[in-house]
């Protein structure tokens, strides 16, 4: 599983990555959305954790760019936003699942497999 975590909080941003590499996966990890935007194009990765909250671009806009990539490529919304408003924006917007800070990371592997087992088997629009 190669995953991309876009997020600007780099102890979240390190945490996440240190965890998800103790499981096999091969991480990388952007602190902005112009980096993050970078790295997508450059490494194509199964799954992309992404927070909304971002200094320099919308995670939303982010994730829109995400879609107009070729292929489907899973995006998880992993954010402080928590209201129910804020939850079904990100999914209508095209996230395949979101999460809320703080989270159990254990919770965040056990989506992140799921979101890929889904993808191997249907890619949506």
């Amino acid at each position: 599983m190669r995953v991309l975590v876009i997020e600007d909080q780099e102890q979240i941003a390190d945490a996440v990555a240190r965890g998800l590499r103790r499981t096999g996966a091969a991480v990388d990890v952007a602190h902005n959305g112009h980096d993050g935007v970078a790295k997508f194009d450059e490494i194509e990765p199964d799954v992309v954790v992404l927070d909304i909250m971002l200094p320099d671009i919308d995670g939303m806009q982010i994730l829109s760019r995400v879609r107009e990539a070729q292929g489907y490529t899973p995006t998880l919304f992993l954010t402080a936003r928590d209201s129910v408003l804020d939850r079904v924006s990100g999914l209508t917007a095209g996230a395949a699942d979101y999460m809320t800070k703080p989270f159990s990371l254990e919770e965040l592997v056990a989506r992140l497999r799921g979101l890929l087992r889904r993808s191997s088997h249907t890619t949506p629009p």
